[in-house]
């Protein structure tokens, strides 16, 4: 058995770096492409044979959902046959669903398409490969440009889409999202992404039965849940009095939620720091605090554009933060072995997040007004506030890989790993010859590590 040497700092920022900013790309360029549909699809969808608002929906609805039902299976494939071909599949699929759409003049055949889009859930494989390549101390940031490139593909797609669409029309938008895909699907196979087994060789079962054994895990999912139904139950329902109350163009929707993003990103910066430096928790529980007072601000905005930029201001704010710091907390939480089906289970928690939002939003609207709504929100987000009280910090936790020799007990190996100091948890799988560890670095004994290592081999 043998331990992996400690890679030179600088070297490993320039890899965080570089693997960072490949995968913000995929992120943006695959959700730019989905983003563009959103403010038109509503209007062109209608001229698609056999079309109902029903159907429209659940055009809008079927990329959502199922990316609820596959994000599991994908993190835990990701787990067994590594992270790169993984990414690839969904890519391909994605690109092949846009196609199905852009060929279809039936709404049923553009559900197709949009299902198939769908079904390449990669997301919870981007945040397990940030996980393996970005440490501890950095990935909160990395996180951040994630969450930062998809919102900035968010704001171009608003303000684009429209654009394109008077130019290529509801097929040509389809058409496009492919090509986006096709690119990203190039930048993806230059992505340096760990090889297979490294550190994730559980059984899929042990896996999965890990995750969902965690409290911990768990209430970082009914957060992110909580996060995403707040933001689509509120955006169900903010165009709308955009319009209504102010008279605004779609334009000028754009313009606006450009300026508080941005603004938002800016106010996030001092919070991100000082949750690196001082714990994460306090920062998060102010989001959530954050998070109620916008959706009160928005129960209250009136006919004035500063009751809602100061309100979408507050929004952005908390939401950006709370998207940064949920990944990297679950990266922590996770046991040995299982980051990319923790992953699963988050990304899953996030899209159904989506989806129920989408529903509830839309019921609440239309049956007590758009107040309802945001008072509905303002409650759920003090009850994510209450599970909130009571966590403590994760410790920032490292992943190690060990390699057995053959024939070695497995059970007293891994009693033997576990009296090391700094040895957090240690799991042996056997069938792979693995030791998966999680370790504390400040309080690693490295030389009666190496002394247990020793004693494996010989």
């Amino acid at each position: 058995m043998t331990a992996s040497a400690s890679p030179v700092p600088d070297v490993l920022q320039r890899t965080e770096l570089k693997t960072t900013g490949y995968l913000a790309t995929i992120f943006a360029l695959r959700m730019f492409g989905l983003f563009m549909i959103l403010p038109i699809f509503a209007v062109y969808g209608q001229q698609l044979e056999g079309a109902t608002p029903l159907l429209i929906g659940t055009a809008i609805g079927a990329y959502g959902l199922m990316q609820a039902l596959l994000q599991i299976p994908f993190g835990m494939l990701s787990d067994r046959f590594g992270r790169r071909p993984l990414l690839l599949v969904g890519l391909l699929l994605f690109i092949a669903g846009g196609a199905v759409a852009a060929m279809s003049d039936h709404i049923a055949g553009v559900i197709a398409g949009r299902a198939l889009q769908g079904a390449g859930a990669i997301a919870s494989v981007i945040m397990a490969l940030i996980g393996d390549v970005v440490s501890d101390r950095h990935r909160t940031r990395a996180m951040a440009l994630i969450g930062m490139s998809v919102g900035g593909a968010f704001i171009l797609a608003l303000i684009m889409g429209p654009l394109l669409a008077t130019w290529l029309g509801l097929s040509g938008l389809f058409w496009m999202t492919s090509v986006l895909g096709g690119f990203a699907l190039i930048v993806a196979m230059v992505v340096p992404a760990p090889r297979a087994l490294q550190g994730e060789a559980l059984p899929a079962r042990e896996r999965f039965r890990r995750v969902l054994g965690s409290k911990t895990l768990l209430q970082f999912d009914v957060g992110i849940f909580s996060l995403h139904l707040i933001m689509t139950a509120s955006f169900v329902v903010v165009p709308a009095l955009l319009s209504e109350r102010l008279g605004m163009s779609l334009g000028s929707h754009s313009l606006l939620y450009l300026g508080v993003l941005l603004a938002g990103f800016v106010a996030m910066v001092p919070l991100i720091i000082r949750a690196e430096r001082r714990g994460a928790m306090p920062v998060k529980r102010l989001a959530v605090i954050l998070l109620a007072l916008s959706q009160l601000l928005l129960a209250f905005a009136g006919a004035q554009v500063w009751h809602f930029v100061v309100a979408l201001l507050v929004f952005f704010a908390a939401f950006n933060l709370l998207e940064a710091l949920l990944p990297s907390l679950v990266g922590r939480a996770a046991p040995a072995g299982t980051r990319g089906t923790a992953m699963g289970v988050y990304s899953t928690s996030q899209f159904l997040g989506v989806f129920v939002g989408g529903q509830l939003g839309g019921a609440l609207y239309q049956w007590w007004g758009a107040a309802t709504v945001f008072y509905g929100c303002m409650a759920l987000a003090l009850v994510w506030l209450l599970v909130l009280s009571g966590m403590k910090e994760p410790a920032k936790l490292d992943n190690r890989a060990l390699r057995l020799q053959p024939g070695q007990d497995g059970k007293t190996l891994a009693t033997q790993l576990q009296d090391v100091p700094g040895v957090v948890e240690a799991v042996i799988v056997e069938e792979q010859g693995l030791a998966l560890l999680k370790v504390n670095p400040g309080e690693l004994d490295e030389a009666r590590l190496e002394g247990v290592a020793g004693i494996a081999q010989s």
